[in-house]
């Protein structure tokens, strides 16, 4: 699949309805490269091919807060701390889509919350030429993956600059989110069942 250069956006009059995926930070793995399902073999000079481009990237919404300032500073201990991750996938105009990765964060110890933080990070893909199969799974698992050192590195430093420790996310395992999601999705579909997956960060 090459990255080539896309045409302006233009924006419909309605956007798409937002497909959206919740993930829980308890599956992490180390980062991976392309998936499986996303066809890389690309030749040059064939505007048929399947073609990706990210036209922009942006933080839609950062917040901070640290309700228990000062005195959270004098507390002992290490807090825990929770993370949940959301992608939002909507169309905004032909052959582009807008991908918003969310990333909520909060560290509570006994004496309460230590510090929230979450960040709303987005980018522009436009993607021609890639069949139906193949849309969804790079909208909600490859795109986000691109997208995450970004967000990582923007929650990193609100932490530090809300006078913490930065906290340096650990890599997602988005391709293996998806293929999981939608199993469950399928399994309940056909009125199966797939066996529960849990874990602790």
């Amino acid at each position: 699949m090459r990255l080539l250069p896309a045409p302006a956006t233009r924006r419909p009059d309605g956007a798409d309805e937002p497909d959206t995926l919740v993930l829980k930070d308890d599956i992490m793995a180390d980062d991976a490269g392309v998936p499986d399902f996303i066809d890389t073999d690309a030749g040059n000079g064939n505007d048929g091919l399947p073609q990706v481009g990210i036209l922009a990237q942006y933080v839609k919404d950062l917040s901070f807060e640290n309700p228990n300032a000062p005195a959270v500073f004098q507390w002992q201990g290490q807090p825990l701390t929770d993370v949940q991750v959301n992608i939002g996938v909507s169309g905004v105009g032909q052959d582009v889509h807008e991908v918003a990765l969310k990333i909520e964060v909060e560290a509570k110890g006994d004496q309460g919350v230590a510090f929230r933080v979450e960040a709303l990070y987005a980018g522009l893909f436009a993607i021609r030429n890639v069949p139906d199969e193949q849309l969804q799974p790079f909208l909600l698992a490859e795109a986000p993956r691109l997208l995450f050192p970004f967000v990582r590195r923007i929650i990193a430093d609100a932490i530090s600059d809300g006078g913490f420790p930065p906290l340096l996310l650990e890599p997602i395992d988005f391709a293996g989110l998806y293929m999981q999601s939608a199993a469950q999705q399928q399994a309940e579909a056909t009125g199966g069942q797939v066996g529960d997956q849990t874990g602790q960060a």
